[in-house]
């Protein structure tokens, strides 16, 4: 397997030459002229629970498999950590729970499945297969799972089809990877007859990308790339700002989508912002799209609450107004010709900010999502949508993470997570999106 490190200009570590310098606002910042748009949801999948008796089931990030010929037999896909993956249909009914089994190495160990995305038509033992991309922390690589053509129909969607002996995507040696700074968001991106898969490593800045490959022994990937991005940032008032985090681990980026169209980059720096990365890796200068509202504000970690806080509550930011951080999934509405919508998860105030695909990326406005019968949806890091409709959904399915799950079926004293489906078309409708 090659490998390639793509070096960063320096010059991108200074905020000046990344986006206009900002008015300095508070550190929570305002809302902006936009508001923040109300959208209900009605549909659920059953609770995972973190625990023993739950299989040490997190839910993390789903991703949605159109089915080509009958969209009623359409999928989610979801990881749920340790407790492997989940297969719900288009009622979020659970169809399959899959393992996380010890990766096809000499030395592999049970999985850890972060975030997971969907490859069409690879060629998988001579026929074209779908199949379900998804990182595994535990070993540092990318596992991979065919999709039954029957989708929703058929009785064992997913079958790990993973090439034996894959090398570790960020790790020298087993030893490292025992360190879990590996492999960690995830996203596909297929042009020019090649796939490949973006992913981002858990406690540092770094983005990998690596072409799928496919043969006797299954799918497996090579040509892995790495870039660095940027983990401290000069200010326009002249100090060095570096996002506080625990003891050893940078500022780091997980949820990431690929613009099908143009092959550009959109990565959640989680205490930073929104990227826009040109592909191939190194062959242009990231733009940091939008900050998060603290973004420049100096925090001191303390060990004793395993918490960040200000140096001066009163300082003022360099942030945006419509991210808080945790900036955390990231996805793409493709609308027609160029035009579409990348959404992202703001954790820390549970909206879902909407920026134009084109131009300069400009902010069209957020959203909440609110239980009809369900809990709100709280928290959410992973999310996906898809354009096409998938059974009743008919403008297209908005999935997205929800912890800490609080439903009226809910145990509340366990630690439960779990995934909503939202109408797109409530969405454009609430923030009148064309």
């Amino acid at each position: 397997m090659r490998r390639r490190l793509a070096a960063l200009p320096a010059a991108l570590l200074l905020l000046s030459l990344l986006t206009p310098a900002a008015a300095p606002a508070s550190a929570t910042g305002d809302r902006g002229t936009h508001g923040t748009a109300v959208v209900t949801t009605s549909v659920e999948t059953p609770s995972l629970y973190d625990d023993e008796a739950g299989g040490n089931a997190s839910g993390d990030d789903p991703a949605i498999w159109v089915h080509p010929e009958d969209s009623a037999r359409s999928l989610v896909v979801a990881t749920a950590k340790e407790g492997g993956l989940r297969v719900y249909d288009v009622a979020a009914t659970e169809l399959q729970s899959v393992a996380a089994t010890p990766a096809p190495r000499a030395d592999g160990v049970p999985g850890r499945y972060n975030n997971v995305d969907i490859a069409y038509g690879l060629d998988v033992g001579g026929e074209r297969t779908d199949v379900a991309v998804v990182s595994d922390r535990y070993n540092d690589q990318i596992r991979f799972f065919a999709i039954d053509p029957a989708g929703a129909a058929a009785a064992t969607p997913l079958t790990e089809v993973t090439a034996p002996g894959l090398d570790f995507l960020f790790s020298p040696d087993r030893e490292a990877v025992d360190e879990e700074h590996t492999a960690y968001g995830l996203a596909v991106y297929q042009r020019r007859g090649a796939t490949y898969a973006v992913v981002t490593q858990e406690g540092t800045t770094t983005i990998a990308t690596a072409r799928l490959t496919t043969g006797a022994d299954g799918v497996g990937y090579t040509d892995v790339e790495h870039l660095a991005m940027p983990g401290e940032f000069r200010l326009p008032d002249g100090t060095t700002w570096v996002p506080c985090e625990e003891p050893g681990t940078g500022p780091q980026l997980e949820g990431v989508a690929v613009d099908r169209r143009t092959g550009t980059l959109y990565a959640a720096q989680e205490d930073v912002g929104l990227w826009r990365v040109p592909l191939p890796l190194g062959s242009g200068e990231p733009r940091l799209v939008d900050r998060v509202r603290d973004f420049g504000v100096h925090d001191v970690y303390d060990p004793a609450t395993e918490e960040c806080a200000p140096v001066d509550p009163a300082a003022p930011s360099y942030g945006g107004r419509h991210l808080t951080a945790d900036a955390e999934g990231v996805d793409i509405w493709y609308g027609p010709g160029r035009t579409g919508y990348v959404i992202v998860s703001s954790q820390g105030d549970d909206t879902y900010p909407v920026y134009a695909l084109t131009g300069r990326n400009r902010p069209l406005g957020a959203f909440r999502v609110a239980g009809d019968g369900v809990d709100d949806v709280n928290g959410s890091d992973g999310l996906a949508v898809s354009n096409a409709p998938v059974g009743g959904y008919r403008s297209g399915l908005l999935v997205t993470h929800d912890e800490p799950e609080t439903g009226p079926d809910t145990d509340p004293d366990r630690d439960a997570t779990g995934f909503s489906y939202v109408h797109w078309g409530d969405v454009a409708d609430a923030l009148r999106l064309p």
